[in-house]
């Protein structure tokens, strides 16, 4: 019984729905030892069982077919141990990122990531689901900063991989398979990343303009070096550019991109939308090769999408703001997914309260997918359903 375990464990309320799901307990783990102890539990009365950090994107993905016990790392918040010297860190999967900013800067250095709703996600849960912000152009996503990391599969085996490395999946690159696996192949307990040194300037450079992919691809180019080039466009016509440069001569090199652009104010202060996502009741993802950012965003505008991210880096989320029937969105969707894949990239819908809405598309991979989670989680016991393809 999962009284046994020595774990804290409570009864499930509304609050700790999973996108309108239920559990039956909610495990407070303080471990990753507890967490292979409430998975083992699970194992052995076939339970399901739903990770679960900050709780900002338990609506994302689809409802999972069943869902016993969620566990909640709030109690899995401590940094580890900061290496300042080796430019590394490894914290727990329920410490928040924006707590993690605050350790790291008191020694002058960062995790060049900035994820969607900063105060309330935590590690874990920007590993979960792949999230990235507008300096992913510059510094590389969640993925590409994760140097190690400790998960715990749905038999309670607790892994390791990467940095430090204790214990193997013998051919299987951990921190790759579950950093955007929505929860449906472990635990994530604990991360180890690499960071960077705080930049000493920022400048922002802000203009409106016709955004041609030639221009974003002249900003994304050069010299001057800029960590972002995101483009904001709420109503479909009207679009902002903003161009982040940072370290020595930030002003300078802002100055020189605005030679490229062809107009725009510096300023040492990020546009009040610069990262945001302001609503995600209906919330979708949209990638595409950097050279057909222009036709992306007008795509996004006459399907009647909020258009939000990096351009230049092919990836932007696209938010609804409209009120729409099932029926309306799904035929949305499909629209606006085939003219995506007409440029060469793909739409997923990261939020939706309608079932009758295609999250996915066609998914090539899937058969390899289907596979990866048989091996992990063959009695379908972890988020299942919650992922591409019913996975």
């Amino acid at each position: 019984m999962l009284a046994d375990t020595g774990v804290t464990i409570r009864q499930a309320d509304a609050d700790d729905a999973v996108n309108g799901v239920r559990p039956r307990w909610v495990a407070l783990p303080e471990t990753v030892e507890e967490i292979s102890a409430v998975l083992r539990a699970c194992a052995e009365q076939d339970l399901a069982a739903v990770p679960a950090g900050g709780g900002t994107k338990l609506h994302w993905g689809a409802p999972p077919e069943r869902c016993d016990v969620l566990i909640d790392l709030c109690c899995m918040n401590s940094l580890i141990e900061h290496a300042a010297g080796d430019l590394v860190v490894r914290a727990q999967a329920g410490l928040t990122m924006d707590a993690l900013a605050a350790a790291l800067a008191e020694q002058g250095q960062e995790l060049a990531l900035d994820p969607p709703f900063r105060e309330h996600t935590t590690v874990g849960g920007t590993l979960a689901t792949a999230t990235a912000g507008p300096r992913a152009f510059r510094y590389g996503t969640a993925r590409d900063l994760l140097i190690g990391i400790t998960v715990v599969l749905p038999d309670g085996t607790i892994a390791r991989s990467g940095g430090r490395v204790v214990k193997n999946v013998a051919g299987y690159d951990l921190g790759k398979l579950f950093t955007g696996s929505q929860g449906t192949l472990g635990v994530i307990a604990e991360a180890t990343f690499r960071l960077h040194p705080l930049p000493t300037e920022r400048r922002w450079l802000v203009a409106t303009t016709p955004p041609a992919d030639d221009v974003l691809l002249r900003l994304a180019a050069s010299q001057a070096e800029p960590s972002a080039v995101e483009i904001d466009c709420p109503d479909g016509k009207e679009a902002t550019v903003a161009v982040l440069v940072e370290g020595s001569a930030a002003e300078q090199r802002a100055l020189a991109l605005r030679e490229v652009l062809g107009e725009g104010t510096v300023t040492a202060e990020a546009p009040e939308w610069w990262g945001l996502i302001l609503r995600d009741d209906v919330l979708l993802e949209a990638r595409f090769p950097p050279a057909r950012a222009a036709g992306a965003l007008a795509a996004a505008g006459e399907a009647g999408f909020a258009f939000r991210g990096s351009a230049a880096a092919g990836r932007a989320y696209l938010e609804l703001w409209d009120e729409v029937s099932e029926e309306e969105l799904a035929a949305a969707v499909t629209g606006l997914r085939g003219r995506i894949e007409t440029l060469g990239g793909r739409l997923n819908v990261l939020a939706t309260p309608y079932e009758g809405v295609d999250r996915w598309g066609q998914v090539s991979g899937l058969p390899l997918m289907r596979r990866v989670k048989e091996r992990f989680d063959p009695g379908r016991r972890m988020s299942p359903g919650r992922f591409l393809g019913g996975i």
